[in-house]
């Protein structure tokens, strides 16, 4: 009889649980992917809003507009704000936007709240970094090119000439190739971090010769364009430099703010399935 009893109860407590209990996945993917779209085009609405006060507070002109330190701390304020604020309504959406699940106990609602809330983050998060990378792509490489070229480049064509500036235009053809070996004294100058004196004893003899200047004329010719290219190098790592500082700023910026935002998006999701489940 006890056995019998035992065995009835048992079965009650099997056929109760399976009764209270869904077959389905806890994880909420029609409110999830709806959070995530929200989130990303309230992104976008913040992305082209905090674009447009970029561009107008910042000027082409020396001296005029917000400068680059400026900039870049606007727009990493700018990255957090806009992180916290998507995360929140797709949080938010995803836990008022689900099932109500019924026979759970509410510590198990809430964990399953806040990891859709989550899931909702990292769905925005990896669709937002493909769109972004693919749009970003072409201009990453195109700047690395343009800051590698300039770095590598040496001398311009308008340092050249006034290198070899003579009061003979006529003369002008037959330097093209002392022209071509100044370019590879002066790169291979610039590689090692200075110009040899016998290169630039050489360089004089070949200024002196084609513009029919003295040695000492020349030889002060040689000095300042090697001078001039040199600042010029200088500069462009100046600038080059300050972009990896600003890149490294704003990357750093856009991970505390994604880290935040994942928090943000997972107490907005409990909050958005209480409120479900009250109403």
């Amino acid at each position: 009889m006890l056995d019998k009893l035992l065995s009835d109860g048992l079965d009650e407590n099997v056929d109760g649980r399976s009764a209270v209990e869904s077959s389905g996945s806890g994880i909420a993917w029609p409110a999830i992917i709806g959070g995530a779209f929200a989130a990303l085009s309230l992104a976008l609405l913040l992305l082209i809003l905090g674009t447009g006060f970029g561009l107008a507070s910042v000027s082409p002109w020396a001296h005029t507009g917000a400068s680059a330190t400026t900039v870049t701390a606007i727009t990493g304020i700018w990255l957090i704000v806009l992180h916290w604020l998507t995360s929140g309504l797709g949080g938010y959406l995803t836990g008022r936007l689900r099932v109500k699940w019924t026979g759970l106990h509410t510590h198990e609602v809430f964990f399953r709240d806040t990891a859709n809330g989550f899931l909702s983050w990292a769905v925005a998060s990896v669709i937002g970094a493909i769109l972004v990378a693919s749009t970003t792509a072409f201009v990453v490489s195109g700047t690395a090119a343009v800051v590698t070229s300039a770095a590598t480049l040496g001398p311009s064509t308008y340092l050249l000439d006034r290198l070899f500036r003579t009061e003979h235009p006529n003369a002008i053809d037959s330097m093209a190739d002392d022209k071509a070996q100044t370019v590879q004294i002066i790169l291979n100058g610039l590689k090692t971090g200075e110009v040899p004196a016998p290169d630039r004893a050489y360089l004089a003899q070949l200024v002196s010769a084609e513009t029919s200047a003295t040695q000492d004329e020349a030889r002060i010719r040689v000095d300042q364009i090697i001078t001039e290219v040199k600042a010029a190098e200088s500069k462009t790592q100046e600038v080059a430099d300050t972009a990896r500082k600003a890149g490294a700023t704003l990357a750093i910026f856009t991970g505390l703010a994604m880290l935040i935002g994942a928090f943000i998006a997972c107490v907005a999701a409990a909050l958005g399935g209480q409120r479900r489940d009250i109403h």
